[in-house]
């Protein structure tokens, strides 16, 4: 099993066409065919945001420090604290 070493792929700003505001994003994984599951560690600085998108396959948010924001069309904002997973992909098991 390949290791993939903390830092050996390096955080790149987050595109404008994507996000407001000043964003980091590290890749520590990408899925591999057939595979389709990646991962981002994104870094929000205070007042970035992400636009408005979809994740036709799902997506998994894991708040790791600091608040989140996240929001379904026409659902209401939720706050999200360290820890929180927001999980449209998967049920509670």
């Amino acid at each position: 099993m390949p290791i993939i070493r903390n830092g050996s792929n390096p955080a790149v700003k987050g595109p404008a066409s994507t996000f407001t505001g000043s964003v980091r994003i590290e890749t520590p994984f990408a899925a591999v065919a057939p595979g389709r599951v990646a991962g981002a560690i994104v870094t929000f600085e205070p007042g970035a945001r992400s636009a408005w998108h979809t994740h036709p396959l799902g997506q998994v948010l894991i708040i790791i420090s600091g608040l989140g924001w996240t929001q379904q069309e026409n659902g209401r904002v939720e706050v999200m604290h360290p820890g929180d997973v927001s999980d449209n992909t998967c049920r509670t098991i």
